[in-house]
């Protein structure tokens, strides 16, 4: 015999009002039957409502999960390619920070790729279509114009996929302004912009420091475009159009509006103005590195920013503890040697195309679409009742 409980005790039992047990019952989940001493209440069948409270309750744990997973600080997929130990970052179990006091972008390529051959950037095709243009607006067009007819990468060889992601790195980078030809990346990023042997190890060492850092907003992405099958060039247009963002790869963007800023007005005013009114300093602090970014400590250790900008991140640091991180070192480099506007973000995308890329490629190994579920919170729909037999 089923057994029947009250609008109270259902009430009580799911944490709702009323109107939504009307609601369940109208659309087929909740059976009522008329209570037999008082025609004027209704009773509801106790099994229907357990049922109920049961799947609610696992919603909120799936919620809560999948919350936690998509918003928390922990990775929510397996990856062997980058991680933090003892607040420092390691590509496949070696110290970023030790690999940048010699490795080359190309051999970094090899080790995050599992490439079994070295891995060479050059390229004798042009990427540029001869008429001036912002750099990133041709590293774009050649991704996007790559990205339109590009194949899958499903069922190709991995040698073939690798082949294709060195030619990739290498069209970004010569649109980005490095010199085309021959040669590592940093020496040929070097000789465009005229700089010496000695700077051009600055931007190897800068841009070995800036390959990966796990589970980011782009790494996500490009791994959600190979779980489709989708091309290489499509999975790493996906990854670096969320790098290109403010609060991701443009960072150093925001810290040389900063600079110029101090270069203007004297660090003493900007830090004043940025304290009094509580703006966040762009550049200082970062959440996975509470003792310090050791990227930015490594780099901004082998040459001296310009000294109104040393002095505005020793002010900082004293007055409020936070350290500096890439973005600053990065912007730091820029302002010293007075390299192209767009050179921060255009060094920092070539050198971050090496792990989208490699994300892109460990994805390829999950038969699975990633496809998150989303939890609507929207006015419910007037959805009619299901027809009982």
């Amino acid at each position: 015999m089923a057994s029947w409980i009250s609008m109270n005790e259902v009430c009580n039992l799911l944490g709702v009002q009323p109107q939504t047990v009307y609601a369940y019952v109208s659309r087929g989940k909740l059976e009522v039957t008329p209570d037999p001493a008082d025609s004027r209440r209704s009773l509801y069948r106790a099994e229907d409502v357990a049922g109920l409270a049961k799947r609610k309750q696992a919603g909120r744990k799936h919620e809560t999960l999948a919350a936690s997973t998509l918003f928390g600080s922990e990775p929510s997929i397996p990856t062997a390619l980058c991680a933090f130990f003892r607040g420092r970052p390691y590509y496949r179990g070696q110290d970023a920070v030790g690999l940048a006091g010699a490795a080359s972008l190309e051999e970094v390529a090899q080790l995050l790729w599992g490439a079994e051959q070295p891995v060479d950037f050059s390229s004798s095709t042009s990427t540029r279509s001869g008429k001036l243009e912002p750099a990133r607006v041709a590293a774009f067009t050649v991704l996007a114009s790559l990205a339109a007819d590009g194949h899958s990468t499903r069922g190709r060889l991995t040698r073939v996929l690798h082949n294709e992601c060195q030619s990739l790195v290498g069209k970004l980078a010569n649109a980005f302004g490095a010199q085309e030809g021959h040669g590592p990346l940093h020496l040929r990023f070097a000789q465009a912009w005229k700089q010496s042997p000695q700077v051009a190890d600055l931007l190897r060492t800068a841009m070995v420091l800036l390959v990966d850092h796990e589970l980011t907003s782009s790494a996500f992405v490009s791994r959600i475009a190979a779980s489709t099958g989708a091309s290489l060039p499509a999975c790493l247009l996906a990854g670096l159009t969320t790098l290109s963002g403010p609060l991701h790869g443009d960072a150093s963007g925001r810290v040389q509006a900063l600079f110029s800023e101090v270069e203007r007005l004297g660090e003493d005013k900007v830090v004043a103005h940025y304290l009094s009114t509580g703006l966040p300093l762009a550049g200082f602090g970062h959440h996975l590195y509470p003792d310090g970014d050791p990227r930015a400590a490594a780099l901004l250790a082998l040459f001296e920013p310009p000294e109104v900008i040393a002095r505005f991140i020793h002010k900082v640091t004293m007055l409020t503890g936070l350290q500096p991180n890439i973005d600053v070192a990065l912007a730091a480099l820029v302002a010293h040697h007075r390299l192209p506007s767009d050179a921060a973000f255009g060094l920092f995308a070539t050198a971050r195309s090496v792990g989208l890329l490699a994300h892109s490629l460990e994805q390829l190994g999950v038969a699975q679409v990633i496809r998150p579920r989303g939890r609507y919170v929207g006015p419910m729909p007037d959805v009619p009742p299901v027809a009982r037999t």
